[in-house]
């Protein structure tokens, strides 16, 4: 890929364009990625130079050596993109040019139409494969144990600077434009109301979404509260936080010094870690994989983990062939230049349902949520599952998702 083209530019397709809009077009898009790009993956992942390690430290300083050695071999000897790429091709995917920017997305229409419709936000350091088992069992749920009232179109776009849309060459591009981005796209698209589902920046996104067009949604759905809320404003009347949530400040400070190096480092310094995670895909699979790890339901093996190793590859290697790990972690500057806060006074009226995975990252107490979100009428402890829902336990939210939605309005 050259530099001097944007994420996605190589892999377009040739097809007409399928929809216009004044000037405007959204346009059919299939996943194909140079062989020349391949063939350097394999290369670069043969020739990288080992760190040393403290013998038996295990994890305790990071990623381990040698399963990081086990997960290059599966990836150079194994792994086969073209596979993913087959298997993604069968879905519908589209390019729009929105806001100066061009926006990839997944369409996909409900096998019987019910009239309902569900976006899906991803976050890092995930992408639109998190949602590759969770898909078809929102658009043909009779054929998963659901209902014909039960389908979804489904509408899943990568964040600009992920995957297939193209990395933002200017400051701004924060949780609130690309809300504004998503309402935007879902009115092209022709979706006048839809259910908003999102967890890590993306139940930021979908938040700033309901925040800003309360009368897009019939309703949000967030497996995530994510961690830039700022303490609530309304905290009782004489101003003071309960027990519950006091002991929820000091669980997120424990994790965040425990475990929230990376964030703060992609908040702050963003293009010098964006240097050695773009030159080597051995870098960018250790800074990857502890988080698939560390944040999902596996009890620190990730053999135990309801994913595959293709299915962390696959998601690592979307980030290395469209070269967006650095326009990915701005995200997290842009966060911390605006943050998802709430100023006295804000309410939300969007229906709010929650589902609690017990591996999530520490999530506020329901009376934390409460003060801001008017309507909360679901909140859901799974009994499995960690950050990566809609990858680790897809059946489990796919079915909070219908549950949430049969009593929503659409219309």
């Amino acid at each position: 890929m050259s530099d001097s083209k944007r994420a996605g530019e190589p892999f377009a397709s040739s097809k007409a364009p399928a929809r216009a809009n004044g000037s405007e077009t959204i346009r059919p898009f299939t996943i194909h990625v140079p062989e020349a790009d391949v063939e350097d993956l394999k290369t670069r992942i043969s020739t990288w130079r080992e760190p040393d390690q403290v013998p038996d430290i295990g994890w305790a300083q990071g990623t381990e050596l040698e399963e990081l050695r086990q997960l290059m071999r599966h990836w150079r000897d194994d792994f086969d993109w073209r596979r993913q790429e087959a298997a993604w091709n069968a879905y519908p995917h589209y390019h729009a040019d929105i806001g100066g920017e061009t926006i990839h997305f997944i369409h996909a229409r409900a096998a019987v139409p019910s009239g309902k419709t569900i976006m899906l936000t991803h976050g890092w350091p995930g992408s639109v494969f998190e949602f590759a088992r969770l898909l078809p069992l929102l658009t043909d749920p009779i054929a998963h144990g659901g209902t014909k009232e039960d389908a979804f179109d489904v509408v899943i776009p990568s964040m600009p600077g992920y995957g297939f849309s193209s990395r933002p060459s200017r400051r701004g591009l924060n949780l609130f434009a690309i809300a504004e981005i998503w309402a935007e796209l879902m009115q092209r698209l022709g979706y006048e109301r839809y259910l908003a589902q999102g967890g890590d920046l993306g139940a930021g996104v979908t938040t700033c979404l309901a925040q800003s067009h309360p009368d897009r949604l019939a309703g949000m759905h967030l497996n995530f509260i994510p961690g830039t809320y700022a303490p609530p404003h309304r905290a009782g009347p004489d101003g003071d936080l309960t027990a519950e949530e006091r002991a929820f400040l000091e669980r997120k400070a424990r994790w965040a010094d425990l475990e929230g190096a990376y964030g703060h480092i992609q908040g702050t310094r963003p293009q010098t870690l964006a240097y050695g995670l773009t030159d080597s895909p051995v870098g960018l699979a250790a800074w990857m994989i502890e988080k698939f790890r560390d944040w999902s339901d596996c009890d620190g093996n990730l053999a135990n983990a309801t994913f595959s190793r293709d299915d962390i590859l696959a998601n690592i290697s979307l980030y290395w062939l469209t070269r967006t790990v650095a326009s990915s972690m701005r995200l997290y500057w842009e966060t911390r230049a605006r943050p998802l806060a709430f100023a006295p006074g804000t309410v939300i009226d969007a229906p709010l349902a929650v589902a609690l995975f017990p591996r999530e990252l520490p999530m506020p107490p329901r009376s934390w949520v409460e003060r801001v979100f008017r309507d909360v009428r679901r909140w859901t402890a799974m009994p499995r599952g960690g950050h990566f829902g809609a990858l680790e336990q897809p059946a489990l939210l796919a079915q909070d998702l219908r549950d949430f939605a049969r009593d929503l309005k659409f219309s």
